[in-house]
């Protein structure tokens, strides 16, 4: 942005601040918060903060295995959008870059915008802003260009996903930036499904390594099933639930505490013979999986005699 356009958007940001401007959207919450909640100026010329060395490994540390497992679909996610001169960022919950992605070519331009691994992006800091505010708001969004709060940041385009830990905590943010002018809004919006499957993807991974002893049920909830996995013991309890299933099935930190079958709650809304039939389906289905197909086996495996085995199929209708 020219000097002049620096002043417009400056000018903009403040009205809105002041209130002056009636714009109610979430984006005008996100710059009123930067101007009266954290006193930043819009015109300010302050490049991004970045925090030494050991800061930054400090940061990784606290992240421990959600860094190393994110690393395959950080990769994947920068294949699909480095060509076309976009970084990847990966940010923990206090806005700090710990990882990034970038072609070797872009690098010096990112660097010099603060897209690199080191800087903070808290909205606190850097006002509205994609990983800022993805933060504070914990939903999908892209900031563009203009919608930035600071008028040195209006020529980036950044859409952002929150990312939660296997106890359904903030944890994250996942980011893909960058300063094309040309970006369409189409473009912007398959980037930012590119983004949402990425973040789907390393919650998902993450919670099957937290829980590796564990059966990893994919329960139904809608469009969020992406994410909603419940981990289930030798005893059909469940021990653990990623957010989407914990707000799917009202899952609390309480529930958790206490042994809770896992039919009992992904059976939710049923008669209780209905979840009983659907556990003993389940049961003869993994022995009949176990054993091939094979019912004389699979009979053997449950302790019961081949034609009773054959009898309990036909009532529920399975085939070998």
């Amino acid at each position: 942005m020219g000097r002049g356009a620096d002043a417009v958007h400056a000018e903009r940001v403040l009205k809105v601040i002041s209130g002056s401007d009636a714009a109610s959207s979430a984006l005008a919450a996100s710059w009123r918060r930067s101007g009266r909640l954290h006193a930043l100026d819009p015109a300010s010329r302050t490049l991004p903060q970045r925090l030494a060395a050991a800061e930054i490994t400090e940061a990784k540390d606290k992240l421990g295995p959600m860094l190393r497992v994110a690393q395959a679909s950080l990769d994947r996610l920068f294949v699909a959008v480095g060509g076309v001169g976009c970084s990847v960022l990966l940010a923990d919950r206090s806005g700090l870059v710990v990882d990034r992605r970038g072609a070797p070519c872009d690098d010096s331009t990112f660097d010099a915008w603060g897209l690199w691994t080191g800087a903070v992006w808290s909205e606190k800091v850097e006002g509205t802003n994609g990983i800022g505010t993805c933060l504070v708001e914990q939903r999908l969004l892209t900031i563009d260009r203009d919608q930035h709060f600071f008028t040195r940041n209006a020529l980036l385009s950044c859409t952002t996903a929150p990312i939660y830990d296997e106890h359904g905590e903030l944890a994250a943010a996942l980011d893909v930036s960058s300063c094309r002018a040309d970006l369409t809004e189409g473009f912007v919006r398959l980037i930012a499904t590119a983004v949402a499957d990425a973040a789907r993807a390393i919650e998902a991974e993450n919670f099957r390594h937290a829980f590796p002893a564990a059966r990893i049920v994919l329960p139904p909830a809608g469009e969020r099933a992406g994410v909603s996995l419940i981990a289930v013991d030798d005893g059909d309890l469940v021990v653990g639930a990623t957010r989407a299933a914990r707000l799917a099935f009202g899952i609390s930190v309480e529930k958790l505490a206490r042994p809770m079958p896992a039919a009992d709650l992904i059976g939710r809304g049923q008669g209780e013979n209905d979840r009983i039939e659907a556990a003993e389906r389940a049961v003869l289905q993994r022995a009949l999986a176990r054993s091939g197909g094979n019912v004389s086996k699979a009979a053997k495996d449950l302790d019961m005699s081949r034609a009773t085995l054959h009898r309990k199929m036909n009532q529920l209708g399975l085939r070998r």
